[in-house]
């Protein structure tokens, strides 16, 4: 009999639509978890194991400590054994914080910083000099030597180049006995109540003594210096006095000419996320928030009259109008001048302010002489509502005149100039960051050839953990990435597999590691180096679990659990658990795509297309290389190529930000391009992502589609809310009147249970239904409002069939694949997958022109093989009604439907950005460039099987 140990058992698992199901899992194993999606594959894999792992972790903790932590709820399961510490990756972008990067993620610019502040050579910002760095001994030295016979000053720096009158600084210098102090290069005595011009910058030094170096003993010398680097904080000033000449001496580094000196370089001067590192300009993160004059007067050739300053508006008899006016009569115009003929000095003190107070004439402000008001200017009144405005409204009123543009201090390094004097092998941190990891790698290999004996015995260790962690980023195909990339720009696949990164890097053995669809966003080509890294992980000692749909990442495995044999209410069970091998002879829906039974048919004919396009000409966002593309309308067009090169920079950054700046006036920005031509052969632009469709609890596919208002709308103009007067908020569970108000319409309660997990029940007044009992004695059909929204989709097409204002939206819901989800399920328990198409199924359902273009990225995340069926069908669809359809994908099942393919590449990072190939699939696999073509050459022979 097998040991109990070898294997993770779960017993009657209960979780969401699981059925009562066993699953055993062998330990130290690959084990892929699929199924359709609804299945009931995350229910297993996260909310019952990754749960029950977590929970039991958590409970080890004491009671007070489990009070501080986050709830853990007990997962719906009988009972779980041979269960290892377990870490889940998920599929979820990681934050969207501007200030984390790959780098930052991964701990390798931790270690970079600390390479810096040990083995780096600093350099003088203002020469470019070498710094240096002496001992008090060696300074003492040097003056001895290079003064020998010459009369000097001991000087101490107290101001360097600042403002102010130092009347303080001047008395305490007094009081501590000195006599003498050098002001802008000049010797004064030092009197009571002395003091500078406050707005003009100063160099202030005291004379902490004056010498012939000859006549004066060494233990003078050195108490004098000893003295001098405590008042100047570790830097001497040493003046000749016959000819002026300073030099400056300092046990910190410093620049020999200039006599700047760095502090002692520590880690954290090396860091854009501390104050000792950040640029002070933008605080580190590289860019800042900006006033945009065009934005602000986008059109010269009207007047300020009539509106030309955009956040004023119309003229208005108000303060800010009269003082303009005022200042456009000083330069012989008036706010009817149309503003391109306005002065530029007049446009200056308009935007910038005045320097003098300006004159209003007397009758505007009723009094009975000349009224004088100081003038900010346009620019400075936009600025305070931008700090000062913490309101939604106040905020999106402000951000349409904002450009975000590189920091023009630090020109987008986050570093300030301090930290960006320190160099090794030429290369300052910033620098050394923004290589592509490839690149990065081949540093590593080579810098310590350019390390001095002393910096190299430092840097040794340091060098090797960052090539270790950098050969398990390249072993997840992420070698186009730099560790300066924002993480709010990752998708979801590219940090779940830097966290993946992170975790072989940590050497873990005996963990349970659980992922969920790593192969997102992977190009066919790198699905081998991803199975490797997988297996290398198991190859520790772990076990790990993939919920996956990749056909290769299935047939690598070693063990296979199928959920099925459907989706929702018909999911839910184990249809197979065994060997690949095992499963090739079964017959599960998944099976059969795998041995080749059923597939995705190829179409016989691809469309022609409606002749018209729409061009872009010289994209050049990231990595894009100067490209020209054209967009065939009326097609199923699909962008391709390896992860990194440039598909999303294309479609997300450059053409849709254009499109729906020309649609909807969007604010964001679109990446650097020349022209565009063809916008007026579209209508509309649809960008169908996989966001949530509501960020809480109440937001469901029957509000997010708009089905409930019909559905409202029916139950109100029943007889029996009729006679009532019942109006359409009676049957929302979001407004007071019809809802159930023990639970304000959530249909549960949370009890807080302190160090124990909160407990949610459903509430004791409507068990659950979320309306109170008046409300739910209206009926139609026998069904109240609360179990029309209990009903999937597939039992409200059923019900409905004969109301036309509602079946047409359920049914779109039904034909993207959604049958099996409830209308009234919450937008949180929704997959990436399922919001797409409840998007997806909500553009269905509106009248379209035929002219509309949609653009999905990578909508098979998430989906099976039979998912990707149904899903095409509808783009299919889509596009037989005259629409575009432009697709960003890796799936070979996807790429071989379309009509025309725009193949990107050829590698990812700096070796992508350029077109490889455009045309059908067929004309796609006769070119020899890049890695589609290869890939897709083995799916189209299938069809001539």
């Amino acid at each position: 009999m097998e040991r109990e140990d070898k294997k993770i058992n779960v017993w009657g698992a209960r979780v969401h639509n699981l059925k009562n199901v066993d699953v055993e899992i062998p330990r130290n194993s690959l084990t892929v978890i699929t199924g359709l999606s609804g299945s009931g594959k995350s229910s297993l894999a996260f909310d019952t194991i990754f749960a029950e792992g977590q929970r039991r972790y958590i409970e080890t903790f004491s009671a007070y400590a489990r009070n501080f932590l986050g709830n853990m709820e007990r997962p719906d399961v009988d009972k779980i054994t041979g269960l290892s510490p377990v870490v889940s990756i998920e599929q979820k972008t990681t934050n969207k914080n501007p200030r984390s990067t790959v780098g930052t993620t991964t701990e390798i610019y931790d270690y970079l910083r600390l390479l810096y502040a040990r083995a780096g050579t600093a350099y003088s910002y203002v020469t470019g000099e070498k710094m240096v760095k002496y001992t008090e001994e060696k300074v003492i030295e040097m003056i001895t030597d290079n003064y020998s016979e010459k009369r000097i000053f001991i000087l101490a720096p107290l101001v360097r180049n600042r403002k102010g009158h130092y009347r303080e600084l001047f008395e305490s210098m007094r009081r501590k006995g000195y006599l003498y102090i050098r002001v802008d290069g000049e010797i004064k005595d030092l009197v009571r109540g002395m003091k500078t011009d406050r707005y003009k910058n100063h160099s202030i030094e005291v004379v902490i003594d004056k010498m012939k170096v000859e006549d004066v003993s060494q233990e003078r010398l050195t108490k004098s210096i000893q003295t001098a680097m405590k008042q100047g904080d570790g830097l001497i000033m040493i003046l000749d006095k016959d000819t002026d000449e300073v030099k400056y001496f300092s046990k910190r580094l410093m620049c020999p000419t200039s006599g700047i000196s760095y502090k002692d370089p520590a880690p954290n001067i090396f860091s854009f996320n501390s104050p000792e590192g950040a640029c002070p300009h933008c605080k580190g993160l590289g860019y800042v928030n900006e006033i945009d004059l065009k934005k602000v007067i986008p059109d010269t050739k009207i007047n300020i009259h009539d509106g030309a300053i955009i956040p004023l508006g119309k003229y208005k008899n108000q303060m800010i109008f009269w003082q303009i006016d005022s200042i456009l009569h000083k330069y012989d115009c008036n706010i009817k001048t149309p503003f391109k003929d306005i002065p530029q000095e007049a446009v200056d003190e308009i935007l910038y302010g005045s320097l003098e107070n300006v004159k209003i004439d007397k009758s505007l402000v009723h009094t009975t002489s000349d009224y004088f008001v100081n003038f900010d200017g346009i620019i400075k009144y936009l600025q305070t509502v931008i700090e000062n405005d913490d309101s939604t409204s106040g905020k999106k009123w402000a951000d349409q005149f904002l450009a975000t543009t590189e920091c023009p201090v630090c020109k987008g390094q986050r570093l300030n100039k301090e930290a960006l004097s320190y160099k090794i092998w030429d290369k300052n941190i910033t620098e050394v960051a923004s290589m592509d990891i490839n690149d990065l790698k081949d540093w590593l290999d080579h810098v310590e050839e350019h390390l001095e004996p002393q910096q190299k015995r430092i840097a040794k260790e340091i060098i090797k953990e960052i090539k270790t962690r950098v050969s398990f980023l390249l072993e997840v195909g992420l070698d186009y990435l730099s560790l300066n990339r924002q993480s709010a720009t990752l998708s979801g696949g590219e940090s779940q597999r830097i966290r993946l990164a992170t975790q072989i890097g940590s050497q873990l053995i005996n963990v349970l590691y659980i992922l969920d669809e790593p192969s997102i966003g992977l190009h066919q080509r790198d699905n081998d180096r991803l199975i490797k890294s997988l297996k290398e992980l198991r190859d520790l000692g772990n076990t790990v679990i993939v919920v996956e749909h990749d056909e290769d990442m299935m047939r690598a495995a070693d063990w296979i659990i199928d959920i099925g044999p459907e989706a929702g209410r018909k999911g839910g069970e184990v249809v197979f658990q065994g060997t690949p091998e095992e499963m090739l002879k079964k017959h599960t829906i998944t099976a059969d795509y795998l041995n080749g039974e059923r597939q995705i048919a190829i179409p016989e004919i691809r469309r022609k297309g409606n002749g018209k396009s729409i061009k872009i000409y010289g994209a050049k966002g990231n990595n894009l290389k100067n490209v020209n593309v054209e967009f065939p309308l009326g097609k199923l067009i699909v962008v391709s190529g390896v992860s990194g090169s440039g598909k999303s920079t294309l479609i997300n950054e450059t053409l849709q930000p254009i499109l729906s700046h020309h649609f909807y006036r969007s604010l964001k920005k679109p990446m650097k391009y020349d022209k565009i031509s063809g916008i007026d052969n579209i209508d509309k632009i649809v960008n169908v992502d996989q966001s949530p469709i509501g960020r809480t609890p109440r937001s469901n596919p029957a509000t997010y589609t708009g089905v409930f208002s019909e559905i409202r709308s029916l139950f109100v103009n029943l007889p029996e809310a009729m006679i009532r007067g019942y109006k359409p908020g009676r049957f929302s569970f979001n407004v007071k009147g019809g809802r159930c108000e023990a639970c304000g319409g959530n249909g549960y309660k949370t009890i807080e249970m302190n160090f124990l997990p909160d407990v949610m029940i459903p509430c004791e007044v409507c068990h659950g239904k979320r309306y109170n009992r008046e409300t739910l004695e209206v009926r139609f059909k026998g069904k109240s409002i609360a179990d029309v929204l209990d009903m999937t989709i597939n039992q409200a097409v059923d019900f409905f069939e004969n109301v036309p204002s509602i079946l047409p939206k359920i049914k779109t819901l039904q034909d993207v694949g959604l049958g099996y989800i409830k209308l009234g399920q919450s937008s949180t328990t929704l997959s990436g997958g399922e919001s797409q198409r409840v998007k997806l199924a909500t553009e269905l359902a509106k009248k379209d022109t035929g002219k509309t273009l949609y653009i999905l990225d990578e909508p098979t995340t998430g989906l099976h093989f039979e998912d990707i069926r149904i899903l095409m069908d509808v783009l299919q669809k889509l596009t037989d009604r005259g629409n575009t359809v432009i697709v960003i994908e890796h799936n070979m099942d996807v790429i071989k439907l379309a009509d025309y393919i725009i193949d990107v590449g050829p590698e990812g990072g700096r070796n992508g950005g350029t077109i490889l190939a455009t045309g059908t699939p067929e004309d796609i696999i006769k070119s020899n460039k890049g890695y589609t073509p290869k890939f897709l050459k083995q799916v189209l022979k299938s069809k001539h099987k």
